[in-house]
């Protein structure tokens, strides 16, 4: 398993460098003159041109995909004359300023051992001009907060309905719940949003309709309960026809119906090789909505202003703001990469004919 790995993790190098050069194709010949977008309405060519320098895209393209790459390596972006250019010459201090710099000395000392490589500075968001890995690093811990007790309960109840419905399957049961699933999957996400502010935060006052705060615990216990639950309810039904097929594809297979006519119970037959048979699909349904996570839902951060990584994006999205798109989605795709190859191995744990090649 070991030298699978290691395969594994060696063959996304070349896939992570096709996704970079989609990515720097897509924002820099397909989308538009950097310059022209950060300039917005400044229509002084000097300006614009010496905005073009200072994102370095007047230097040519090979030039401007490695700047791209040092930057996802590194989160500092850095340009060509920023190391072919002489730094200028400070002029010297006063006898007044020669007191000030003796107090500044300290401060100095701290700025210099904070601050980024020789000739480079660390990418920032152009719209508020904050530093890119602090903007996704400070946006991701809100995101999670409400999508991990989401996938995790969606999957537990998923999983477990849909046995129960699998059990009885051609029954009316089992139809009326198909029904069921049918008319809520049909019903749009946004309809659910407002009528659930609306009765549980505006009408009933259960929960709070909008808020956010710095305690991890309040906000687990009284701002996130309501999206959590809304996400839960929304996601149940497409997961529960999903995961009821993947049983039935399991119930109607040969060693189900040798295992019966063993004498085993039906629920024996269901829990014991059933469900153990129906995980690989599931666990390959898990491993697709795992990069979603660490995006989170456009619509509930929105809606109940969480400052969460995917309300982020919108806003960068809106604000034309670069530098935070591209990094958000070079990240998920590395995040994508290292899920997928967690939910390979795991195969090899829930079914042992499973073989590495």
């Amino acid at each position: 398993m070991g030298a699978y790995v290691l395969r594994r993790l060696w063959q996304m190098i070349p896939t992570l460098a096709g996704v970079m050069l989609l990515i720097f194709v897509l924002f820099n010949w397909v989308g538009g003159d950097p310059a022209l977008v950060l300039a917005g309405k400044i229509t002084n060519k000097e300006q614009i041109e010496n905005i073009r320098k200072q994102l370095g895209v007047d230097q040519p393209s090979y030039i401007q995909l490695a700047y791209f790459g040092f930057e996802v390596a590194t989160g500092f972006t850095c340009t060509w004359r920023s190391y072919t250019e002489k730094p200028t010459d400070s002029p010297k201090p006063t006898a007044d300023a020669k007191a000030d710099t003796k107090t500044d000395t300290k401060a100095d000392t701290t700025d210099a051992a904070k601050a980024a490589p020789s000739g480079c500075q660390a990418v920032r968001s152009w719209a508020t001009n904050e530093e890119v890995p602090k903007i996704l690093t400070s946006r991701i811990g809100p995101t999670l907060t409400i999508m991990i007790p989401v996938l995790i309960l969606e999957t537990v109840f998923g999983v477990i309905l849909a046995i129960g419905v699998a059990y009885v399957r051609g029954s009316l049961t089992d139809r009326m719940i198909m029904m069921v699933c049918t008319v809520a999957m049909s019903i749009s996400f946004l309809v659910y949003i407002i009528v659930a502010q609306y009765y549980f935060g505006f009408k009933w006052g259960m929960f709070p309709v909008q808020g956010w705060s710095d305690s991890f615990w309040k906000n687990l216990t009284t701002y996130a309960p309501l999206p959590i639950l809304l996400a839960v309810f929304v996601g149940l039904a497409p997961a529960l026809r999903l995961y009821r097929s993947f049983f039935l594809d399991e119930i109607n297979n040969d060693y189900v119906r040798t295992a019966r006519a063993k004498g085993l119970a039906e629920k024996t037959v269901m829990l014991k090789h059933v469900l153990r048979n129906a995980m690989i699909p599931i666990l390959t349904n898990i491993g697709i909505a795992l990069p979603g996570i660490f995006v989170g839902s456009f619509l509930l951060e929105s809606f109940f202003s969480i400052p969460g990584l995917g309300r982020e994006i919108l806003v960068a999205v809106n604000r034309s703001d670069f530098p935070v798109i591209k990094a958000a989605t070079v990240y998920l795709a590395m995040i994508t990469m290292l899920i997928n190859l967690a939910v390979d191995v795991l195969y090899k744990a829930v079914d042992p004919r499973v073989s590495f090649k």
